[in-house]
């Protein structure tokens, strides 16, 4: 087995003053943060209009009167194929795959 040693790491660059005016509120700003009393961003008002039309939206949401995405045409082409593709699979009437190709003997 190999013997390890262990070195002792210089720190590069410049030393930090534990006690300096700057250090001190950067202690003080990361125990708040732990605590959870600074938070990051612009303040919320409450009342305002943005923040009136989420709380209705959201309540839309549990409610299940918002629905996600672009409403569907059922008169477009693509919704009458769809349709009728659905309907002879559940008929078992839909041929899957590429037709089969008549041979012809000559």
């Amino acid at each position: 087995m190999k013997k390890v040693e262990i070195v002792e790491v210089k720190r590069l660059g410049r030393p930090v003053n534990p006690e300096s005016v700057r250090q001190v509120r950067l202690k003080e700003l990361e125990e708040r943060r732990k605590n959870g009393e600074v938070k990051k961003g612009r303040p919320i008002k409450e009342d305002s209009d943005r923040q009136m039309r989420l709380k209705e939206l959201e309540e839309k949401r549990k409610n299940g009167e918002l629905k996600k995405g672009r409403p569907i045409n059922e008169e477009s082409k693509r919704q009458i194929r769809l349709k009728d593709l659905e309907e002879r699979r559940n008929n078992g009437t839909l041929k899957l795959g590429r037709p089969k190709m008549i041979k012809s003997e000559d």
